[in-house]
């Protein structure tokens, strides 16, 4: 017999691609997946239950089908489809992580645990290192939102793991997921016809493919390959930065530059109109940027991502159409301005 696989979060893009592209692996068996709603989506020849992770009904589902390996991706900063709203998210964030935990540690079955995470867990802040490895602590802890969330979704997997020892668990903290379906709120953002800046300040951004981010995910499902270890907590994201000024420029979006009180006012007015999820926490992103470090991501894991953060990016943006100024254009309006100014007129 081959592995039965469980995944929550089918519902979403990704999770619905991840099911399809873990059921072509040949030694599993069987893939179940879970959500509160079904999926809009083909889930290929995997089973659909519906199913609310934060009722202790997902114990019965792991019991009943001797689940031995679970794929957590019902971890997530926005509502699915614009029906249900912040409080909901949190619940399933953090209430229905506690449940499926629970449910885990009671099913003897269960070996191995994926928890799909975010470097949302360091937060974004002005004495930040410029660069987290797994084991740097935020400078200070989120005070809420989705970032808040996912470092107490961490906090009780470590107290899983703690509990069930004889369990591999691997925790992937994505960068951004961006890509053609990518339906994130940084998404959402870049697909304005004006970006909203922060004055001042242009951050350092990462991006991890759609791609990469689903490839990752069927390799820390699965055994580890020779000389690798797929058990652990990994940075996921692309090689190399984009400045956020890059990122506007290669949309062909002209950006606004706002003092920071009135970008937090801004994000708070299109969020109570439903025009975009522009929360406390995107804005501190969009002020001081995120980088992290990807070592052990390439050395213990294994994991080498087709797509750098650069190109992550061009294929979201040749997803999202021409911007208001053609991306040529802009560029080479950017570089004449430079040219004519005088000679170290950029340096302190």
């Amino acid at each position: 017999m081959g592995k039965v696989v469980l995944v929550t979060g089918v519902a979403r893009q990704l999770g619905g691609r991840f099911v399809r592209r873990v059921q072509r692996e040949p030694d599993v068996d069987r893939v179940i997946g879970v959500d509160a709603v079904p999926p809009e989506h083909h889930l290929g020849g995997a089973d659909f239950l519906r199913a609310d992770i934060r009722h202790p009904t997902i114990g019965r589902v792991l019991a009943e089908h001797s689940v031995d390996t679970v794929i957590h991706m019902d971890v997530n900063g926005t509502p699915l489809g614009k029906r249900g709203s912040r409080a909901s998210v949190k619940e399933t964030n953090v209430i229905g992580t506690m449940q499926l935990l629970g449910a885990c540690q009671k099913t003897p079955s269960v070996k191995r645990l994926v928890i799909k995470s975010s470097t949302n867990v360091y937060g974004s802040a002005p004495r930040d290192p410029a660069v987290f490895t797994e084991s740097t602590p935020p400078k200070s802890l989120p005070s809420g939102g989705f970032a808040k969330d996912v470092v107490e979704v961490e906090g009780y997997v470590r107290g899983f793991a703690r509990r069930r020892p004889d369990v591999a668990v691997c925790v992937l903290r994505f960068a951004n997921i961006l890509g053609p379906c990518a339906d994130s709120p940084l998404a959402e953002y870049f697909s304005l016809p004006v970006l909203p800046t922060v004055l001042g300040f242009d951050p350092r951004l990462q991006f991890v493919h759609e791609d990469d981010a689903i490839e990752v995910l069927r390799m820390a499902a699965g055994e580890p390959a020779r000389s690798t270890l797929n058990s652990g907590t990994f940075n996921i994201a692309g090689d190399g930065v984009l400045l956020l000024s890059q990122a506007a420029r290669r949309l062909g979006r002209p950006t606004l530059p706002f003092f920071l009180p009135t970008v937090t006012w801004v994000g708070s007015a299109l969020r109570s109109v439903g025009a975009l999820d522009f929360s406390p926490e995107q804005v501190r992103l969009l002020t001081h940027g995120r980088v992290v470090e990807t070592t052990q991501m390439r050395e213990t894991l294994g994991f080498r991502p087709r797509y750098s953060t650069a190109e992550a990016f061009a294929d979201f943006a040749r997803s999202r159409g021409p911007g208001l100024l053609p991306p040529e254009t802009l560029a080479r309006t950017v570089d004449r301005i430079a040219a004519l100014m005088p000679a170290g007129s950029g340096q302190n």
